[in-house]
């Protein structure tokens, strides 16, 4: 456990209110819980056999190049010798809900993220559990003994330099910002600490002799919106550390997706389609037991080289419909016209979510969409009253051998 500051002097936590806390590898943290055996070793999880990825690695796997979201087999070549465990999703759920536990015991302010990290707004706690560094401590502190796990908290003025924070301090650390040297902090900084910055953007701004947060700064707004329109605007006052965000205790979802690897890739449509059926099904399902509905609809490919492209249509109105979703998923495949390789993954993303309540349905004249609606909330309801027992379309009821044969995976 470490603590760290910006300056040699105590810092001033004034204005600190905005805390960013991530758990270290956590869903091999979690599993080092029942394998203390384990610590300080090469640990992956994810699934040893077929094409799957990594979900986590230990910071011992990462020192070699172990990345979340690599495919298994480049993992175990850079790693040779590490142990792959599967993982255990319902464990790392209900892992999840004791930390956000621990998180709403402090504040009711909290922004969970996903299901190991969020933002807390702190400010109407420090008169009951003192200054930010100290309230950043007892949260460390009551994970560690509560859960078995460690976590790295950043202490900010705003989410985007709290987060900052978590990650630099990364693991089992916390770091705060102070809020009159931000600036002077995160002009100390690579350019890939903004937001935004992945591998393209990175390249683009090389190109223009952009390789620190201090050179966005010094860039004038005019020059980045043309190289990057909106991203780059963005990137200019994120790089002087404004981000008048909040903190939201409201937690809305920004999209609901699904998406396979294939065992073997293929090129075969009926294949495709089939699968985009399937994960429809999935999706729809998640809209309507979140009682939300879509306005944009996405395709997924990757390809075998590992290219990736997406592609989306607006809809004219929400849908939460399985059959609805699937129609545009496949015109959205058929637009991509003759495909040049084969294809690792599909997936579908509905996206731009409103509450059923609030938003207008889309429906059709043509009765069999609304009667394909109908029919899947009567699935809807047959699962929720005998569990696992639920109405799909005929065509994914696979035999038996072919199911086996097309190993999946779904993040």
């Amino acid at each position: 456990m470490r603590v760290e500051q910006t300056s040699q002097q105590a810092p001033d936590q004034s204005g600190c209110t905005v805390m960013h806390v991530d758990m270290d590898a956590f869903y091999v943290s979690v599993e080092l819980r029942r394998r203390p055996d384990l610590r300080g070793k090469k640990v992956i999880v994810g699934q040893p056999e077929g094409r799957s990825v990594v979900l986590s690695a230990s910071y011992e796997a990462r020192a070699l190049g172990v990345r979340s979201a690599m495919p298994m087999v480049t993992a175990l070549r850079l790693c040779p010798g590490a142990v792959v465990l599967p993982p255990r999703h319902p464990d790392y759920q209900q892992v999840s809900g004791q930390i956000m536990a621990v998180f709403n015991s402090i504040t009711d302010t909290v922004e969970q993220l996903s299901v190991d990290e969020a933002f807390l707004d702190i400010s109407g706690s420090l008169r009951r559990l003192g200054t930010p560094l100290e309230i950043g401590a007892l949260i460390r502190s009551r994970i560690a003994a509560e859960i078995g796990i460690t976590a790295s908290v950043g202490l900010a003025a705003s989410k985007f330099v709290a987060k900052v924070a978590s990650t630099r301090c990364k693991p089992n650390g916390m770091l705060l910002i102070e809020k009159e040297r931000t600036v002077e902090y995160l002009h100390t900084l690579p350019v890939e600490a903004l937001w935004g910055v992945g591998e393209k953007t990175r390249g683009v701004l090389a190109r223009l002799g952009i390789f620190t947060v201090a050179d966005v700064a010094a860039t004038p707004p005019a020059v980045l919106h043309k190289a990057l329109g909106s991203t780059g605007t963005s990137l200019h006052a994120l790089s002087w550390g404004i981000d008048p965000r909040p903190v939201s205790g409201v937690h809305q979802e920004k999209s609901i997706g699904a998406e396979e690897t294939f065992a073997q890739d293929t090129g075969d449509d009926e294949v495709l389609t089939r699968e985009l059926l399937r994960l429809s099904h999935k999706v729809a399902g998640r809209l309507r037991a979140a009682g939300l509905s879509g306005h944009t609809l996405a395709l997924k490919i990757k390809y075998a080289d590992f290219t990736t492209i997406t592609r989306s249509k607006a809809l004219s109105a929400g849908t939460d419909s399985a059959a609805q979703i699937y129609s545009g998923a496949v015109a959205l495949l058929a637009g991509l016209g003759q495909r040049r390789q084969s294809v690792r993954l599909i997936g579908v993303r509905v996206e731009r979510l409103d509450s059923v309540a609030d938003a207008p349905m889309q429906f059709t004249l043509d009765p069999r969409d609304n009667n394909a609606r109908s029919a899947e909330l009567v699935g809807d309801a047959i699962a929720a009253r005998f569990g696992s027992a639920k109405i799909v379309p005929a065509r994914l009821l696979k035999p038996a051998a072919e199911a086996r044969q097309q190993k999946k995976f779904d993040p």
